[in-house]
């Protein structure tokens, strides 16, 4: 079966020392849920200028459709200056006003999304109001059995308590990592492990999958059945690579699991497959790097 992926929100080029690379997660996740097999595209908005036709030109090679790119008249395409540790971390200055902040409600956006088996929305993009009440629209306007992905992504000053608890209440999938789960645990007074903390957070929002991506450490993925109480953890040890930067990572780690949970897989094996598709992002520059095809058949078997 060709799974039917979004990703909705920013695309940008992420300014790095070596160049321009393509990135904003949305993009980045239907990216690799494409190389993974899955029928993807990107509901975005870019600039009339030099970067947003690059954007349409690279979205046609990589195999994305163009149809859902929206075109603003007024503001420029997205930029994002990166600066790496030494470890190959990525810290991110994200421009502001533009095109991806004012993502309109179409009605080709809106097909899209009922169609969908998976929606991948973050809070970045929900900064600004028209992109805000656009992503909450299509989100909500998904098959009642999609999977609606929060992968939340929290980037500079650009979020707030309602604007997560919003998201949270229309996602029934959260994907966070180890620097953003203690700011969720401030934010909603949770308490205990970082297990407890979890538990906490899929009981208040009634989620169904919640995933912790811890770095060098690995994962951990919490799932709960909410028809018979039955909750499953899945703890998964990371294995050394040499990172050339961490760029995209999470992004293909989000869309490995979310092949791996439309395709009914074990949930060891989608947090095993879900940390190797990462850790090989990791070894390779920007957000974006071409995906062996290893990584596609294991989700065709």
């Amino acid at each position: 079966m060709n799974f039917n992926v979004i990703g909705v929100g920013e695309v940008l080029w992420d300014l790095l020392l070596t160049g321009p690379q393509l990135g904003g997660a949305p993009a980045n996740f239907a990216y690799h849920a494409h190389a993974l097999g899955a029928q993807a595209q990107v509901i975005t908005r870019v600039g009339k200028d030099n970067y947003g036709r690059e954007i349409i030109r690279r979205f046609h090679e990589m195999g994305l459709p163009e149809t859902t790119i929206q075109i603003d008249d007024m503001v420029p395409t997205g930029t994002a200056k990166v600066a790496l540790s030494g470890a190959g971390l990525a810290h991110f200055t994200i421009q502001e006003n533009v095109a991806w902040d004012f993502i309109a409600v179409t009605d080709e956006a809106v097909a899209v999304a009922r169609r969908a088996d998976a929606i991948c929305f973050g809070s970045l993009a929900q900064r600004c109001e028209p992109s805000r009440n656009t992503i909450q629209h299509l989100v909500a306007a998904t098959p009642p059995d999609a999977l609606r992905v929060f992968d939340i992504n929290l980037r500079q000053q650009f979020y707030s308590r309602d604007l997560i608890e919003e998201s949270l209440q229309l996602a029934n999938v959260l994907k966070l990592n180890d620097d953003e789960l203690p700011t969720l645990a401030a934010m909603f007074h949770l308490t205990g492990s970082a297990e407890d903390q979890i538990g906490q957070l899929a009981e208040t929002f009634r989620l169904r999958l919640l995933a912790l991506t811890r770095g060098p450490n690995g994962s951990l993925l919490y799932q709960k059945d909410n028809d018979n109480n039955e909750v499953r953890w899945s703890d998964c040890p990371s294995r050394p690579v040499k990172v050339v930067d961490t760029v995209g990572a999470g992004d293909s780690f989000t869309a490995a699991m979310v092949l791996g949970l439309l395709r009914k897989m074990d949930l060891d094996e989608i947090n095993t497959i879900a940390n190797e598709v990462a850790r090989y992002v990791c070894s390779q520059p920007g957000a974006t790097p071409t995906m062996p095809i290893e990584f596609a058949q294991r989700f065709s078997i």
